[in-house]
């Protein structure tokens, strides 16, 4: 059960804190090629030999395409009144633009009509890293044409699905899209290069700021944001390279997002690696604020450097001198709660953000049922106690923190890693028909999330 403390802060919230779950289309639906999909970077990325561990796809993943009802009645068990997940571009335009897929429509409509039975409101993602394989055949978010074609997958959604979206996250972790998928390559499109990083940034910013004002011309009073993945990023030591080095993966990693969206520059040390890709009027298309601040954060990192354009991502590196771990996740990626505060209290102080919402957070623990059935992963429910204990001091120390969604619902395909890390509060069985079993902490954040309604009632 939740501590104590934990407890305590959660009873103090306000009634608008938002507590919610997310997932992602490509990691969930499956149905690949069903209903008139076709293919998006992700399908053409794990069929490519030695890019994804076990040569797992994402082509049935939970199945949800089919049994969408069956989730949504798990999030109503849970109790949370916000589900936060993605909209799937090549399922609603299968060639990145042009003729809008019916059932892809349809697929989305049914959901949300779900949602809307059980009262829980959707925080729909509009880019969640699959895109159409026809626009990457065209250079993808590469090339700027891509700001033009995401723009009209915009206009389809609002058209199509807009009058039930009252939630709005136009882009989810944009530094993985450009450094990731263009830069390290571990993940799709799977290029290797600096300026097809650059040239990423600069359009996943344009596509933001566009978007946003889109969205909010179609649906004034509709929420919109963008989620980014923030954390603290250290020098693996005090050798003046390798602090120059931080730096500029902090700015490759958040400023380089922050800088445009609410100042509408970018940061200096990245400014002349960028400006090859940036036009008049540019800047001013990329500032958009947001309604709110959506963060996903996980854990801290350490940077070195490789060569002048870029540094090299030191992840899971152990600094006793910076902040020490207190354990590890399945995945190896270190439990250091007390980075969630100094990430929080630094947007605050450096932008000051009129509210945050953290859009995902979470660990991959991979525990197995039991012989009694159950799920008993109570390393995930003490990451989460030591976690939110963390996020709520930051609040109580003046970051306006608004809400809070777990990732994920259900366990599911983690890109490269496959389906080896388990982040769900809800197992999934995938040799037996992916068989949904909620876990001890899906129990655990019921309770925690219901605290405030007993604090009402009493």
């Amino acid at each position: 059960m939740a501590t104590d403390e934990v407890k305590s802060m959660a009873r103090g919230l306000p009634d608008g804190f938002v507590w919610g779950t997310a997932t992602s289309s490509y990691q969930i639906e499956g149905a690949a090629f069903e209903d008139g999909k076709k293919a998006s970077i992700w399908d053409d990325f794990v069929r490519q030999p030695g890019r994804v561990k076990n040569g797992d796809t994402g082509d049935v993943a939970c199945d949800h395409y089919h049994r969408f009802g069956e989730d949504v009645a798990l999030l109503a068990e849970l109790g949370v009144k916000a589900y936060r997940f993605s909209l799937s571009w090549p399922r609603l335009l299968p060639d990145g633009t042009g003729a809008v897929n019916l059932k892809g429509v349809d697929f989305y409509k049914r959901l949300l009509g779900a949602l809307r039975e059980k009262d829980i409101a959707p925080y729909v993602t509009l880019y969640h890293w699959d895109l159409p394989s026809a626009l990457q055949a065209k250079g993808g978010w590469t090339n700027r044409a891509v700001v033009g074609a995401f723009g009209e997958y915009v206009d389809a959604v609002l058209k199509h699905l807009g009058a039930d979206i009252p939630n709005f996250i136009i882009l989810n972790e944009p530094s993985v899209v450009s450094y990731v998928g263009h830069y390290s390559g571990d993940h799709a499109p799977g290029l290797r290069s600096a300026a097809a990083m650059y040239a990423a940034m600069h359009h996943l910013n344009m596509v933001h700021g566009k978007s946003y004002r889109q969205i909010k011309a179609a649906f004034g009073a509709a929420q919109v944001a963008s989620s980014y993945t923030h954390f603290p990023i250290y020098p693996v030591d005090d050798d003046p390279k390798n602090v120059a080095a931080a730096r500029l993966m902090m700015s490759v990693w958040s400023d380089g997002f922050f800088g445009p969206a609410f100042r509408g520059a970018y940061p200096a040390n990245i400014h002349d690696h960028i400006a090859p890709y940036v036009r008049e009027g540019d800047l001013e298309t990329c500032r958009a604020p947001g309604d709110f601040l959506g963060i996903n954060h996980y854990c801290p990192d350490y940077a070195i450097p490789v060569d002048e354009e870029i540094p090299a991502r030191m992840a899971y590196a152990h600094n006793a001198g910076k902040i020490d771990p207190i354990g590890t996740t399945d995945l190896g990626w270190p439990i250091v709660p007390r980075g969630i505060y100094d990430a929080l209290t630094d947007l605050k102080e450096r932008y000051n953000p009129k509210r945050i919402i953290i859009t995902e957070g979470g660990g991959a623990f991979n525990d197995a049922p039991g012989a009694d059935g159950k799920v008993h992963d109570q390393r995930r429910i003490d990451y989460y106690d030591a976690y939110l204990k963390e996020a709520f001091r930051a609040r109580a120390d003046g970051v306006p923190l608004d809400g809070y969604f777990a990732w994920s619902l259900l366990d599911n395909f983690e890109w490269a890693e496959g389906y080896g890390p388990r982040f769900g509060l809800v197992h999934v069985d995938y040799k037996k028909g992916c068989r949904r079993t909620p876990k001890d902490s899906f129990h655990w954040f019921r309770e925690l999330i219901g605290q405030r309604k007993r604090n009402v009632a009493a």
